[in-house]
């Protein structure tokens, strides 16, 4: 595999206890040594770079096990420090999170590790119900070939704080929503790369193999994981419409489990107000005006209504 660089937020980075790896700047279209393996990172450098308005810094496509690791295993106690704000740690879970779903498109079996990935959503979860802008700071800061792993994130977040503001929901489900949602599209790792970056209109041939992906995602997680009936229903079902008009099943309605008629509006509307490749994205009213108007009875007008309310009004509040 050819190695390639992924960007970590400043803020991800604690002095003198991140691995000791090589750091490097990007200047242009290429990779500056910053610091060298054997050089701790410190609150020198971290001061220097942010007053230089420096976002981030990258590593090696090889040394991404050992990020992970640190930022899953110090995630929790820099989300309850007093030291860090909210966008901070918005950073912080962003980043955690878009290693996590990385790590597993890349190495798929390492999903039968059920406790990391409750460890993964209790954080989001702590992350989410502990500051009432928390949807607004989660600043993107990867590239776009990392566009699978993004939209994932935001997806996640978004699917947890509708079923919040429209259920009484007890915690572990919220848990399972999320593991569910964050993993919906775990079935493209059966699909081939051509397909999933082709930039013209894919074949019949090419969009029916493109359309196995949740059936394939489910089976391969309903066999590997003890991932509850909810997350396997929103991997299963999330490109199922409301109108029957969805794929792999035509479901319709009350037919579709309530969390993946979820995810599938906000899958939709993630993919609408989202930068992508000679699209740009559309701001949240348009977003939604397409999905009332080019999408009429797709999806659940209470769920669109309350969707509306979390994205175009700056001031709701939540709690879960």
């Amino acid at each position: 595999m050819n190695e390639y660089y992924v960007p970590v937020a400043i803020e991800s980075i604690e002095a003198d206890i991140f691995p000791d790896i090589a750091l490097f700047l990007k200047s242009g279209n290429n990779y500056v040594l910053y610091k060298s393996h054997g050089r701790n990172f410190n609150l020198e450098d971290a001061a220097r770079l942010m007053g230089n308005s420096v976002a981030c810094l990258y590593v090696r496509s090889a040394d991404m096990e050992a990020v992970t690791e640190y930022m899953e295993s110090n995630a929790g106690r820099l989300l309850k420090s007093d030291v860090f704000d909210g966008k901070t740690k918005g950073k912080i879970i962003y980043q955690t999170s878009i290693n996590y779903v990385g790590d597993l498109f890349q190495h798929p079996e390492k999903v039968e590790d059920f406790d990391r990935s409750r460890r993964l959503m209790e954080n989001l979860l702590l992350y989410l119900s502990s500051d009432r802008e928390a949807l607004h700071s989660l600043e993107t800061v990867m590239s776009y070939n990392y566009h699978t792993f993004i939209h994932s994130l935001q997806v996640t977040a978004l699917s947890i704080l509708l079923h919040a503001k429209l259920y009484l929901i007890a915690r572990d489900e919220l848990e399972d929503v999320g593991i569910g949602t964050l993993l919906h599209d775990f079935g493209k790792i059966f699909v081939p790369q051509e397909i999933l970056n082709k930039s013209v209109k894919l074949t019949e041939a090419e969009l029916a193999q493109f359309r196995k992906h949740p059936e394939e995602g489910y089976r391969y997680l309903k066999e590997k994981t003890r991932f509850s009936e909810i997350s396997l229903d929103i991997v299963r079902y999330h490109h199922e419409r409301n109108n029957g008009t969805g794929y792999p099943h035509g479901l319709r309605g009350a037919q579709i489990p309530r969390s993946a008629q979820v995810c599938s509006l906000c899958d939709l509307y993630c993919t609408l107000t989202m930068d992508r490749t000679g699209r740009k994205a559309l701001p949240p009213n348009i977003s939604l005006n397409i999905i009332r108007q080019e999408m009429r009875d797709s999806f659940n007008n209470r769920l669109v209504d309350a969707l509306e309310s979390l994205v175009c009004v700056e001031d709701t509040a939540m709690s879960l």
